[in-house]
C-alpha cells in the first residue's frame, strides 16, 4: 500500500518529525524467489513487481521465468496461498523438471522469502512517503536490487528460518 510504514526516527531535540501522508488505495504486489545454486551455494533473489492484486496469472509469470532462468530443473518451496496452489497446478500439467514442496500451513517463520519484505519496510523503507504508486515501484525496486547483491543478507534470511545451506 502507499501509506508508510512508521519507524521511530531521530530528530533534533524539540522538533518532533512530521510526515505528510494520506490514505490512498493505490497498490503495488510484489513477488520474489530465494534461489540456491547447488554448486556453488550462491544466493539469488529475484523478483517481479505489479500495480494490481497478484493472482494465478502473475505467478505463472515468475514460475515460467525461473523454468527458463533454470532449465535443468528446481525445487520449488512454496506456502500454502491458495494463489500459489492454482499456478503451481498449472505449471505442473507443463513442467516435469519442477519438484514442489510445500511448507506447513501458517508457518511464515519457516520461509525465508518473508524476510525479504521484512527487511524492506523495516530497514530500506520504513517512513517513505511515495508520492505515488510508481514512486513506491522504484524505491522497492532499489531496495531488493541492493539486497540482491549482498550474500551475508541473503544467506541470513535462511539462517533466521533455522535453514542451512
Amino acid at each position: 500500500m502507499l501509506q508508510p510504514v512508521r519507524r521511530s526516527t531521530w530528530a533534533p531535540v524539540g522538533r518532533t518529525p512530521v510526515h505528510d501522508a494520506w490514505d490512498r488505495r493505490d497498490r503495488l504486489s510484489v513477488l520474489s524467489a530465494l534461489t540456491v545454486s547447488p554448486q556453488r551455494r550462491r544466493v539469488g533473489l529475484f523478483f517481479d513487481a505489479w500495480g494490481l492484486n497478484i493472482t494465478a496469472a502473475e505467478v505463472l509469470v515468475m514460475l515460467r521465468f525461473l523454468r527458463r532462468r533454470f532449465p535443468g530443473g528446481y525445487l520449488l518451496v512454496l506456502d500454502r496461498w491458495q494463489v500459489h496452489r492454482s499456478a503451481v497446478k498449472r505449471l505442473l500439467t507443463r513442467a516435469a523438471k519442477v519438484e514442489v514442496e510445500w511448507l506447513p500451513p501458517y508457518a511464515p517463520d519457516l520461509n525465508p522469502v518473508e524476510q525479504v519484505w521484512q527487511r524492506g519496510k523495516h530497514v530500506d523503507l520504513p517512513n517513505f512517503i511515495p508520492e505515488h504508486a510508481e514512486h513506491l515501484r522504484l524505491e522497492v525496486e532499489h531496495s531488493i536490487d541492493a539486497m540482491s547483491r549482498q550474500q551475508p543478507i541473503l544467506r541470513s534470511f535462511f539462517a533466521w528460518a533455522g535453514l542451512q545451506l
